[in-house]
């Protein structure tokens, strides 16, 4: 129950129980409506909201805590907020923990390993009844560590094996930008490849080079390039694979801020995204359709929507299980078929 003590305009003691009596309802519906952003409520939320506003009712999770176990807080592990997927996602768990009565609370581990251990401890340290982790290696690395203290965690975005996790299918994402751009003609493709320690970045590559391999086009592994996941990473491996492959005719970046990033180093060379080189991006950001990018779209909100039911789950004592959600190709301008002559 959310219930401690809080005092009215008289100095009279308003409790959790004086809302109830007051509402006509039993106690434990006061604590679960309190825990709920009145926002878009049912009318009896916002009602019972109402009324412990009107009594000076303010509700303490400390006390709750005390009582249950169970702060009502979770948090959340990003490499970094300035990754617009990675807030897109954060944003999606919050709004979802509000509508169940939790706060969310995010730490950023900059994909440091010891930066993660660190973050995740201070997390903990604040009493969070559980984790949500965007920023997993495929060593596993804290993940076991975590799971070893018996700490309940969902991973989102990237997965690892043996975890509960929450990802978009990131292979069959790569299967389709392979076959689109096979299926254009096109022979000598590159492939931006991001995070060698992500399962997102190492699954969207591997789909595209097999869906390529499929059709005979098989790109050497100078082709495959590990590179970082913003726009001066994209434009630098970019540069540096057109001057060593003039030939090129398309390239699949695993992710969008990538793909700006090489269609800035091709205008630099004097070619036009989409007409002398195809670019394919990955997760259909809000600036994609500016750009006419072809990209892979996938669903952020119910990603991060999913991953905290998920937990509530494990915290609750109930079962969880993998969820992989379905990615869309969405073609637009950059992704023509190889010019002629």
């Amino acid at each position: 129950m959310l219930a401690d003590m809080a005092s009215n305009r008289a100095g009279r003691a308003v409790t959790i129980h004086t809302v109830a009596e007051r509402a006509g309802v039993h106690a434990s519906t006061v604590s679960r409506a309190l825990r709920r952003d009145p926002a878009g409520a049912p009318a009896a939320v916002r009602r019972i909201h109402a009324l412990a506003e009107e009594l000076g009712y303010r509700p303490t999770l400390a006390g709750a805590s005390l009582r249950t176990g169970q702060s009502h807080a979770v948090g959340v592990l990003v490499h970094r907020l300035t990754d617009v997927v990675q807030a897109m996602t954060f944003e999606a768990i919050d709004r979802a923990a509000v509508e169940a009565g939790y706060q969310a609370m995010v730490a950023t581990t900059e994909d440091d390993p010891e930066r993660q251990r660190r973050r995740a401890d201070l997390l903990l340290s604040r009493g969070v009844d559980g984790l949500i982790v965007a920023d997993a290696h495929l060593d596993g690395g804290y993940v076991d560590w975590l799971a070893s203290r018996g700490v309940p965690v969902v991973l989102v975005i990237r997965g690892l094996p043996g975890h509960v996790s929450v990802t978009v299918d990131d292979r069959l994402a790569g299967r389709l930008v392979g076959g689109h751009l096979a299926d254009l003609g096109h022979r000598n493709v590159a492939v931006l490849a991001g995070l060698a320690w992500s399962s997102a970045s190492t699954e969207r590559a591997a789909g595209a080079v097999a869906a390529l391999r499929d059709r005979g086009v098989g790109p050497g592994d100078d082709l495959v390039v590990p590179c970082g996941l913003d726009v001066t990473s994209g434009h630098t491996a970019m540069g540096r694979l057109l001057d060593e492959h003039p030939d090129l005719t398309a390239v699949f970046a695993v992710n969008d801020f990538m793909a700006l990033g090489a269609m800035i180093a091709l205008r630099e060379h004097g070619l036009e995204p989409g007409r002398d080189v195809a670019v394919v991006g990955y997760n259909d950001v809000d600036i994609a359709p500016a750009a006419e990018l072809t990209t892979v779209r996938c669903p952020h909100d119910q990603m991060g929507s999913i991953a905290l039911r998920q937990l509530l789950d494990l915290v609750q004592g109930r079962s969880a299980h993998s969820i992989r959600l379905s990615p869309e190709l969405v073609v637009r301008a950059s992704s023509g078929p190889p010019r002629t002559g």
